[in-house]
């Protein structure tokens, strides 16, 4: 799909809830069993912000937590995020833009546990850096369990992010992830031993990196690099390249502008270099 992030601006907000207002119509319209689910979760609701929390909550409110006292914590960490509405239109706007099965933005926020699992860590983010950290923990360890990912709550990441899948994902506590950046499924961004310390990847702008990929210890991954399916990096990967293999080597250049954007997986040897 092409839909260009500069849209993000000026009344993007107002057209993103106006447009999955209007989808809801039209799901409830098409199958009206759907009017307690769609009605509940998006009709009823008085805005883009509101219908995520409650969403959120519906699936992941849990008999150790009062329904209000996470409803709570859950409105008050997003109140404390700089831009929040801003990033969480960027993460529907990649979602949107990247994977070829959505075809509405309702989709995202309803249905799509990487979205979930990564609005989810946001929130624990907020409650690490509080020194609240066992209720972080709470979260991690719910959110694991729920979603099969398991992002420390540590974790920097950015905007415009896009967990394809999410399926088996695991982001260590030291990691760094910036704005841009897309992550299918069974991707480790791990240590390579149980020393403490700055330990994790940091992923720069723009890079795409491929199902089942390792990237293990304090190494970067340059701006508009791409990381292949399976692969095992263990040393720093420079801008603009695609590396591949066990332990993962320079193939050539990437062949795009921006590898998170284009998702285009497939490499061919030699490519530039």
């Amino acid at each position: 799909m092409s839909l260009l992030l500069s849209e993000i601006q000026g009344n993007s907000k107002d057209f993103l809830w106006s447009r999955m207002r209007r989808e809801a119509e039209e799901g409830i319209a098409v199958d009206p069993t759907m009017l307690g689910f769609l009605g509940s979760s998006i009709l009823e609701q008085n805005g883009l912000e509101e219908a995520l929390i409650n969403r959120l909550l519906s699936r992941f409110s849990h008999h150790a937590f009062d329904f209000h006292v996470l409803e709570n914590a859950f409105y008050e960490a997003t109140a404390s995020i700089n831009n929040w509405t801003k990033i969480v239109q960027k993460d529907i706007f990649a979602v949107f833009e990247r994977d070829p099965t959505v075809h509405r933005f309702l989709d995202v926020i309803l249905y799509f546990k990487g979205f979930h699992a990564l609005q989810i860590h946001r929130i624990a983010h907020v409650l690490w850096n509080k020194q609240r950290k066992d209720f972080a923990y709470y979260l991690q360890s719910c959110s694991s369990s729920l979603f099969q990912t398991d992002i420390h709550p540590a974790a920097r990441i950015g905007s415009g992010i896009f967990l394809d899948h999410a399926t088996g994902i695991v982001i260590g506590e030291t990691s760094l992830i910036e704005d841009n950046v897309s992550i299918l499924h069974s991707v480790t961004l791990g240590g390579t031993g149980k020393s403490g310390g700055d330990r994790h990847p940091k992923i720069r702008r723009c890079v795409l990196i491929g199902a089942g990929a390792k990237i293990l210890g304090n190494i970067e991954v340059g701006f508009c690099s791409k990381v292949a399916s399976g692969s095992v990096v263990l040393s720093d990967v420079p801008p603009h390249v695609t590396v591949a293999g066990i332990p993962a080597t320079i193939l050539g250049k990437t062949g795009s502008e921006a590898p998170a954007q284009s998702m285009d997986q497939t490499f061919s040897c030699g490519d530039g270099i």
